[in-house]
């Protein structure tokens, strides 16, 4: 009985804060529930980190060097129409980097701003394959506590961004991401080129860095907020999570630091032992 009433109650709550959402993407692929792409991060993090692992024990590591150049190129390309949206559609065409609300009309900037949400939220999906590929390729001392938690929580935490607040002063982290996603993805479609490029590759370190300044101007915007004396934004919920978020990827990528370049346990071999030598593929710094 008291099971029951329970979950009654949840699926009345359920109902209620559904009837919040923004009606224009709820015929958009994934977003009429949040169980469909629950379901597929939940596998993912069971391929990554069970399955895929047995399954490649006693096979040799993919040779998934042209597939991993082209995805690469392709991410960044991806980032780089993403930025333009993102500044066509508000934060360069008159969001204030302040007390910006959500659009929820159906003008074009709107609708715009609200894609260009969904498509950021899908591209977490295709980013999975990097963890994908470190499985395939046997390097799985790649796939980090860090690692998978960004992968999985990104893709989650955005299904309700776009379901409820596809717009807004909640959007910035997006297009801070993106901007590092093409300096990022680009040193990794490089460094799967093959060694005669190694030597440009140099500023592997300052990747850790930007990503750094990037989650310091995510936490420094969104804290501005809660020093506002009126900014009706409609979902100050979702503020308070990406700056929880912006502080824990903050104290993550600082401890990743610390032990990777304070202690030199992951320095760039350039700068260890002379040689660049690392099967032809640096290894990602998530």
């Amino acid at each position: 009985m008291a099971f029951n009433t329970l979950t009654s109650s949840a699926a009345l709550l359920y109902d209620e804060w559904m009837n919040k959402a923004d009606p224009r993407v709820e015929d958009w692929p994934l977003m009429s529930s949040p169980f469909p792409q629950t379901v597929i991060i939940l596998s993912y993090i069971y391929f990554v980190s069970t399955l895929g692992p047995r399954l490649m024990e006693n096979r040799k590591p993919f040779d998934l060097k042209r597939p991993m150049i082209i995805y690469n190129f392709s991410i960044v390309a991806f980032s780089l129409y993403m930025i333009y949206e993102f500044l066509m559609s508000g934060w360069a065409n008159g969001y204030s980097y302040r007390c910006d609300l959500v659009d929820y009309s159906s003008s074009p900037q709107a609708m715009r701003m609200a894609w260009t949400c969904w498509l950021y939220y899908f591209s977490k999906f295709i980013e999975m394959l990097d963890t994908i590929f470190f499985v395939l390729r046997k390097k799985n001392s790649q796939v980090t506590f860090l690692h998978v938690y960004h992968h999985s929580i990104m893709p989650f935490t955005w299904w309700f961004g776009v379901k409820f607040a596809p717009g807004g002063l909640g959007t910035f982290h997006a297009l801070l991401n993106c901007c590092v996603h093409v300096v990022m993805y680009s040193y990794y479609a490089l460094s799967a080129m093959g060694p005669a490029y190694q030597k440009y590759l140099w500023w592997k370190k300052y990747m850790t860095t930007i990503q750094l300044i990037q989650f310091i101007m995510v936490t420094a915007h969104i804290g501005q907020f809660f020093f506002m004396k009126d900014c009706p934004y409609q979902f100050p919920v979702f503020l308070y999570i990406i700056g929880l978020y912006g502080l824990i990827f903050l104290v993550l990528f600082l401890n990743f630091y610390y032990h990777a370049y304070t202690k030199g346990k992951r320095l760039p071999k350039i700068f260890q032992n002379g040689m660049c030598r690392q099967n032809g593929v640096h290894k990602k710094a998530e």
